[in-house]
């Protein structure tokens, strides 16, 4: 069960709370190892390499050959974590990820930490907008987006234990806290953050601070809107979206990632399939990123909960023609 944490307090840094959790669940679990491509002081698992060196595998920049080591390693019974940038798990990785891991049937646990605008001053080069869809295209694989640091914290554990290919988008720095330390999760299953009847918000990862404050701007009009967190892009929670497609009539989807492949593409195939309802996406259409802090970014590729509200106003318009 999860519960909401009081608003506008923070987290800790979503690295220390990776290094943190992996340290304590490697304590038990001499099978955890972890690798980086040259970014262990970036990704904060220069904690776990002092707790573990002999379990740390530094394989410099060199992202693709890390996969493929931590195929082999799975393959003599150990579970490789993998860290790099998001933008190079997405577009270095995928061969490896693809033959040596999901084809092959293996147990890997890749990470793509500060994806899209989260990535910030590091620029256009290292916004890695499209990660998430290109994992998408392999089978036999979950994608988790971890909407803050208590979830995190959370589903580590699962994903020890669960068997398979996962691919984990996370924010690197503190977050906005969305939910209490003793919240908990299950993998596959979007939550249910608010209630309402005009319209659904279906987001994921930074954009779901946005969406409740859109749902707090929109009641202010009158309108009831409900707010899902689908931390889970896959496999998806078919039977939630369906849900609201059903009781809302309206959809719009909320994603710090591409359109052309995210969370509103997954969404759509759903409810054009089952409820037919309109649908709006909140994303980057079309566009590479830019350097920024991430207020500028938010704003300048329409991601924030205003935003969200003007789509949602839109979506409802709609419902009537």
């Amino acid at each position: 069960m999860f519960q909401l944490a009081p608003k506008n307090t923070k987290t800790e840094p979503m690295r220390d709370v990776l290094a943190k959790t992996l340290i304590e669940l490697a304590k038990e679990n001499e099978n955890i190892v972890v690798l980086d491509a040259d970014l262990i002081g970036a990704s904060g698992l220069k904690a776990f390499q002092k707790a573990f060196p002999e379990r740390t595998f530094d394989c410099g920049i060199q992202e693709g050959n890390m996969v493929g080591v931590a195929a082999g390693l799975s393959e003599n019974g150990l579970i490789p974590f993998t860290h790099t940038f998001s933008c190079f798990a997405g577009r270095k990785c995928i061969d490896q990820a693809f033959l040596s891991a999901s084809y092959a049937g293996l147990n890997i646990k890749m990470i793509g930490s500060d994806g899209a605008v989260t990535a910030t001053t590091n620029g256009g080069s290292h916004q890695g907008m499209e990660d998430m869809g290109i994992f998408r295209n392999l089978n036999n694989i979950t994608i988790v987006e971890p909407t803050d640091a208590n979830m995190l914290r959370a589903l580590l554990p699962a994903i020890v234990d669960s068997y398979g290919v996962f691919y984990i988008r996370q924010f690197r720095r503190c977050t906005d806290a969305v939910y209490t330390e003793d919240s908990t999760f299950t993998l596959g299953k979007g939550n249910l953050l608010r209630d309402g009847s005009d319209a659904t918000i279906i987001a994921a990862g930074i954009e779901v601070p946005e969406a409740l404050k859109a749902a707090e701007l929109l009641a202010e009009e009158g309108l009831q809107i409900r707010v899902v967190d689908m931390f889970t892009w896959k496999p998806l929670d078919e039977e939630l979206i369906v849900d609201c497609a059903s009781k809302t009539g309206a959809i719009v989807t909320a994603e710090n990632h591409c359109l052309a492949t995210g969370l509103g593409s997954a969404v759509a195939s759903v409810v054009t399939k089952t409820v037919p309802v309109p649908m709006e996406m909140i994303g980057v259409d079309e566009q590479y990123g830019e350097v920024g802090d991430l207020n500028y970014l938010m704003k300048k590729f329409n991601l924030t909960a205003e935003d969200i509200a003007a789509k949602v106003k839109k979506a409802i318009a709609r419902k009537g023609r």
